[in-house]
């Protein structure tokens, strides 16, 4: 089936209830799903859906912008509309504290990390109180950008004291892998987990539109002691993680 033949209103404008930029949301994601709307290719201009579905240009443009929000389409400066390639969905267990290199590898994924900001700071007042530091003393941080298999995944914003990790610039690949070399490895942690709407930088930086879905993540981090040993803020793609938790019944 051609695309404008699918776009055609007869069959499914109408059917369901809701306003019609969600029936034609609803349309161009079954035409997705159904590979009719394949991965990499354009969507017709606004203006053709807009005589093909007999609906408003306003209309169409709500709900491609609808898509773009949700990661499926992207646009492209000077060239359109076009259908995302889909991202490999990765799940992460919340039952064992591990790595994002740790993860990835287990898949099978190749990481790598761009370096946003590494180095010795004065700590924030969150830093201070998570990590129970003192206006005197400072803190090493590491800010850098995840991928696996080229793709980027997540931003991590990792928050540690000195005699912990002295120094930051040391940290090649695995920060894990790093402490644990030094006896420092975290063994339990607690996350908090929250969805937002990617802003405009940190959507750039994960190759996503500006409003796209994402996962907000700080993680506070213990040694054997119980002392605090980071302070971990990161911001994960959305539509590439699914996190999963087993739970039993406490007796």
């Amino acid at each position: 089936m051609s695309v404008a033949d699918f776009l055609k209103p007869e069959g499914w404008l109408g059917q369901t209830a809701g306003p019609r930029y969600v029936q034609l949301r609803h349309r161009l994601e079954q035409g997705i799903e159904e590979g009719i709307l394949a991965p990499n290719s354009s969507l017709p201009p606004e203006r053709e859906i807009a005589e093909l579905t007999d609906l408003s240009r306003v209309t169409v443009r709500k709900a491609i912008q609808e898509l773009v929000r949700k990661g499926a389409i992207e646009q492209r400066q000077g060239s359109g509309s076009f259908v995302r390639q889909p991202v490999a969905r990765v799940e992460q267990s919340l039952s064992h504290l591990t790595s994002f290199t740790e993860d990835m590898e287990r898949r099978g994924f190749e990481t790598t990390s761009t370096w946003l900001e590494r180095g010795v700071f004065l700590p924030s007042p969150d830093e201070m109180l998570a990590l129970g530091l003192s206006t005197n003393d400072q803190v090493a941080r590491i800010h850098r950008l995840r991928a696996a298999g080229g793709r980027p995944m997540a931003l991590e914003r990792a928050a540690l004291p000195l005699d912990i990790l002295p120094n930051p610039t040391e940290v090649t690949g695995s920060l894990y892998a790093f402490l644990e070399r030094s006896g420092n490895r975290p063994v339990r942690a607690i996350q908090k987990i929250s969805a937002i709407n990617l802003e405009a930088t940190e959507a750039c930086l994960l190759d996503v539109a500006e409003g796209t879905a994402g996962l907000r993540i700080q993680r506070t981090s213990y040694l054997e002691s119980g002392r605090v040993a980071e302070l971990t803020r990161s911001i994960y793609h959305g539509d590439a993680y699914d996190f999963v938790a087993e739970l039993r019944l406490s007796t």
